[in-house]
């Protein structure tokens, strides 16, 4: 497996540090850069890598692999391993290594001890420890008044050798003196063993999708972050590009993707924004290590996340049912209590962003909108509260829940189903704007829940020739409406949460043979184009954030249970 690091960065399992390539900036020179996705850095960018011979910048050939990244010259090279989360060891021959601080980052550089300099950015939000471990280490820092005018680094061999080595430490507060004393060759061999550990964990996928699940899996691999700060455990961030957050519906597809075989990790997903819930019930629109915003949600996918967690586990055990369903009876309750302002028993979203659609067709009337994929969600949501009632031994709560679900799919029937299509109305005054949007098909995950009528009538609009279903998978907006757009995030191009969701909606609607094709198009595009965020339902470009694991959690999904 090689990286492109232009699209996914080199990074490791319980690292905020990462190294990414990026074309040229306003303010910044086309490169490497070491970079922190820590969610209160203002500046990510900490330092800019350059390979040096006899002081001046030479151009290398680019390798990377998951646990090494190599820059190649003539009669020379450079190699850098995350050796740890907080440090990155650095070997070098026949070259040197230039470390230069962006110039909008600001900071300061003074040397601590044992030959080594300490880096302050304030504006990243943390401090860096550079050691030489063989070799040595010039550092210019000019001090004009009360800071400090630049800062670039040069590691480099000693007087009369050809290499060096050295590190970098990530810290906060004070770094402790430390010896690097392991073999760089053997920080590279564990990185890979601890790797190579989750990749034997993944779904098995057919033989032509082998090459790119071991991408997928560095990717959710790499995009972990440890517990740190308001991360009570290890979280899979969506990206090391710029999504640099766990969102509180994203979060499930990595856990459904992980569950079977790594169910601790898969569960801390599960549980991670849980942890957070405020006492109403709602949970945070995204978490970090630094930040909650509260000021949006994400659709209640968590029962249906669940179901299939059990379906495919045996390692959730009474404890982690108690723990689930105290957190999913919250979730729930929240949209009863406090999204139904015109009390008419179907819950409303108060903004795109809460159906995790943000700029979907169907929210171009106004706000607050009922959409029809929220009311089925709480009915899958409930079914299986009911069902993990009964497991924990509340069968009066069981039935409750059961109760609560048959009315509200009886509400979204009589309410949204206008005789062969679901819509969205805006609440209040029940004012429906046109929309061909792929999120009112999206019930089709209640399966056998649904009429028969209504099913069959899903199914045929679904699947209408020219309409949704294209050679890349299922548009969000039907590339025939006056609202589709090729790069229009939600109003057009393909993403792989409501592929999945359609996918299984289709197979419990009986027609399997056609939720196979659909996936097997989906799989076949990140082949060809990447786990990006979405993809150009026309062209299948991969679009937005190239490396985001969501779409790597669908796709191993896919490929394991539909195509193996």
């Amino acid at each position: 497996m090689k990286l492109d690091l232009q699209q996914v960065p080199f990074s490791r399992f319980g690292s905020y540090l990462s190294v990414s390539r990026f074309a040229e900036g306003r303010d910044r020179p086309a490169g490497l850069y070491l970079r922190t996705v820590r969610g209160d850095a203002m500046v990510r960018e900490l330092l800019f890598v350059e390979p040096l011979r006899d002081g001046a910048p030479v151009p290398c050939r680019e390798t990377a692999t998951a646990s090494l990244l190599r820059l190649d010259a003539e009669d020379g090279f450079v190699e850098f391993c995350l050796a740890e989360p907080k440090v990155l060891r650095i070997r070098g021959k026949g070259l040197g290594l230039r470390l230069s601080v962006p110039a909008y980052a600001g900071g300061e550089a003074f040397p601590v001890r044992d030959g080594a300099w300490e880096l302050n950015l304030p504006q990243s939000r943390l401090k860096l420890n550079l050691s030489p471990v063989n070799g040595q280490l010039r550092v210019e820092a000019p001090w004009k008044v009360t800071r400090c005018t630049r800062i670039v680094a040069e590691f480099g061999p000693a007087r009369g050798r050809c290499d060096f080595e050295a590190a970098i430490e990530e810290f906060r507060t004070v770094c402790e003196p430390r010896r690097h004393l392991k073999a760089f060759e053997a920080c590279v061999e564990t990185v890979e063993r601890d790797f190579r550990r989750l990749l034997k964990a993944l779904p098995l996928v057919p033989e032509r999708y082998v090459e790119a699940a071991e991408l997928a899996g560095y990717l959710l691999w790499s995009c972990t972050v440890d517990a740190e700060g308001l991360l009570k455990r290890p979280g899979i961030l969506m990206s090391k590009n710029w999504m640099t957050h766990v969102w509180s519906w994203d979060h499930c597809f990595n856990a459904m993707a992980l569950i079977a075989g790594f169910p601790k990790l898969g569960w801390d997903q599960f549980m991670l924004l849980a942890d957070r819930r405020a006492d109403s019930g709602q949970m945070p629109d995204f978490v970090d290590d630094a930040a909650l915003l509260w000021n949006y949600v994400k659709p209640p996918i968590h029962g249906w996340t669940l179901k299939r967690m059990l379906e495919r586990s045996d390692g959730i055990d009474r404890k982690r049912l108690k723990e689930a369903y105290g957190f999913l009876s919250d979730w729930t309750k929240f949209w009863l209590d406090s999204r139904d302002a015109d009390g008419d028993g179907v819950p409303q979203y108060h903004h795109g962003n809460d159906s995790g659609w943000d700029n979907a067709t169907i929210f171009d009337g106004g706000m607050p909108v009922e959409a029809p994929d929220l009311a089925a969600f709480l009915v899958l949501q409930m079914d299986v509260l009911s069902e993990v009632a009964l497991l924990i031994g509340k069968a009066n709560a069981s039935q409750k829940w059961r109760l609560r679900a048959d009315r509200m799919l009886e509400n979204l029937l009589a309410h949204s189903w206008k005789g062969d299509r679901f819509v969205a109305p805006r609440s209040g005054d029940h004012h429906v704007v046109e929309s061909d949007s792929l999120i009112l098909f999206l019930p089709l995950l209640l399966g056998q829940r649904l009429p028969e009528d209504v099913r069959g009538k899903l199914v045929a609009g679904l699947l209408e020739e020219g309409r949704f279903l294209t050679p890349h998978g299922l548009a969000t907006e039907s590339p025939r409406s006056p609202l589709y757009r090729p790069d229009g995030y939600w109003r057009g191009p393909i993403w792989a949460p409501p592929t999945l969701m359609l996918v299984e909606g289709l197979a419990a609607c009986g027609e399997r043979e056609k939720a196979i094709e659909i996936g097997r198009r989906f799989c076949d595009l990140c082949v060809r184009e990447g786990f990006a965020e979405n993809f150009d339902a026309l062209t299948g470009q991969g679009l937005c954030d190239r490396a985001y694991t969501w779409t790597a959690s669908v796709f191993l999904i896919l490929a394991h249970e539909y195509l193996s």
